[in-house]
């Protein structure tokens, strides 16, 4: 007999194969899909009933709210080259009091005349002022304006006393590139860091941090969460500058604020008197090994501090008993990370203002007060800062009774081709007023004259009272 092979039960078993292979995957993506409505179901449930990020988003709108109409836009030579919007250069600046007084950079109005000068100011609800030029500090790189003619003026709350610690939150404000007010967010990221500002001096003990700042944020407030000023924007730093040297260049997550005790001294002396007077210590230290670690004579890290390698007798430090050898570890309470920190903590504070100095000497840590003498002009810069600006524009200015007298003038040098002559008694520089040699040097170069910026410089023939302007520039090739 023939048999017969039978294939219904393989092929039933084929496609019940393939039937689960359809519809399991079917009934995953089903369940799959029911969870993650679930899990979206929860998380908007979630994000309704807890309103902890609404009350953040609150706070900070209202951070802005109580901040943006101290802040002023600020544009150089709007008055004389047409209408606000239409001035060479724009920044910020912020109300410092009910008096009119505007702080911004002193770069910001880098070459205004402080005698015929104006400078446009635009505030938060559209209204359009002049200000006028009260004092520039050019070594801490801070301006002070007044508004002319403008009332129902709000001036900036100021944190006064208050110690900034890196994690902080802060708020930057400002016009970057040109954006009218706008606000930005970040942490401190360090405090007491140095920088050469666009100043060029290096007064700095600088607050870091990671707020987005640009070009048109200089001068602008950074303020604490509950909107008091604690520092005002100066620069940035990007990966050109790997050194450390802030400048003018976009924002890549490092940018410095000037805080505000340094402010807040510099400013009160510019609206009293119009110059600043700043604490002397009278002390030399090597600037190659300042800010190094201190190490005790067992080898133990003591901490970060500037040795001292000179004492000035009868200084303000030797009278304090500082001696040559010692470490200074903290000045009024703020560690001394490097020679820029303890410089600029020391010459911001007003001469015989006494303050706390820790130290280190001999395996002891101990702390005195130093009452501060007054700084002279001739330690404003150093040696070769001076050399260089003598070389670079060909000048030499020396001290006399009727004030800083152009001694020297090299054949076809920049101060030649500008038109300066021996005898000359400069008056001011880069728009301000200059007392003596020192004074000449330090605002020629805070005034951007060895970067090619042009600096009006006003002088007068010796003996007479009125001056001349003359424009010093130096041109690519003599830098």
């Amino acid at each position: 007999m023939r048999r017969f092979v039978s294939f219904g039960p393989a092929l039933l078993t084929i496609l019940t194969a393939v039937g689960i292979l359809l519809l399991v995957p079917a009934s995953i993506r089903r369940v799959y899909s029911a969870q993650l409505g679930s899990q979206v179901l929860l998380a908007r449930q979630s994000l309704d009933s807890d309103d902890v990020l609404e009350r953040l988003n609150h706070a900070v709108r209202q951070i802005r709210a109580a901040v943006t109409p101290s802040v002023v836009h600020i544009e150089v030579g709007s008055f004389h080259e047409g209408p606000i919007g239409m001035g060479r250069s724009s920044a910020s600046g912020w109300i410092y009091d009910a008096h009119g007084h505007v702080v911004t950079n002193a770069h910001v109005i880098r070459g205004v005349d402080p005698d015929s000068g104006r400078v446009g100011l635009q505030l938060f609800d559209g209204r359009v002022a002049r200000a006028r030029v009260v004092g520039v500090d050019a070594p801490t790189d801070i301006a002070v304006l007044r508004f002319e003619g403008v009332d129902g003026i709000v001036p900036a709350r100021r944190a006064s006393g208050t110690v900034i610690e890196p994690g902080e939150r802060v708020y930057a404000f400002g016009s970057p590139f040109g954006f009218k007010f706008s606000m930005s967010e970040g942490i401190v990221s360090g405090v007491g860091r140095s920088a050469r500002s666009p100043g060029g001096l290096g007064f700095s003990n600088f607050v870091q941090t990671d707020a987005a700042v640009n070009p048109g944020n200089s001068g602008g407030p950074l303020v604490d969460i509950r909107g008091r000023v604690v520092g005002m924007n100066v620069a940035i730093a990007n990966a050109r500058d790997a050194d450390g040297t802030a400048n003018e260049g976009q924002s890549a997550g490092i940018s410095f604020a000037i805080p505000l005790g340094t402010i807040e001294s510099v400013v009160e002396q510019l609206i009293g008197t119009g110059d600043v007077r700043r604490g002397f210590l009278g002390v030399v230290f090597d600037w190659r090994t300042a800010g190094s670690v201190v190490l005790d004579e067992a080898g133990v890290v003591v901490g970060p501090g500037v040795r001292l390698s000179e004492v000035q007798e009868g200084g303000p430090a030797a009278i304090s008993g500082l001696a040559a050898g010692d470490a200074i570890l903290t000045i009024a309470g703020q560690a001394v990370t490097s020679a820029d920190v303890l410089r600029s903590l020391v010459s911001t504070r007003r001469p015989g203002e006494p303050i706390a100095v820790r130290y280190y000497r001999a395996g002891t840590v101990a702390e005195t007060s130093v009452v501060l003498g007054e700084m002279p002009s001739s330690a404003m810069l150093t040696a070769g800062e001076r050399a260089r600006v003598e070389m670079i524009a060909g000048l030499r200015v020396e001290d006399s009774e009727g004030g800083p007298r152009v001694s020297r003038i090299d054949d076809n040098s920049p101060a030649a081709k500008a038109g300066l002559q021996v005898g000359n008694v400069v008056a001011s520089v880069a728009g301000a007023r200059v007392a003596d040699a020192g004074d000449v040097y330090m605002r020629l170069l805070s005034g951007g004259l060895l970067d090619g910026e042009r600096v009006l410089i006003v002088v007068r023939p010796e003996g007479e009272g009125r001056g001349r302007r003359v424009r010093l520039q130096l041109s690519p090739a003599d830098r």
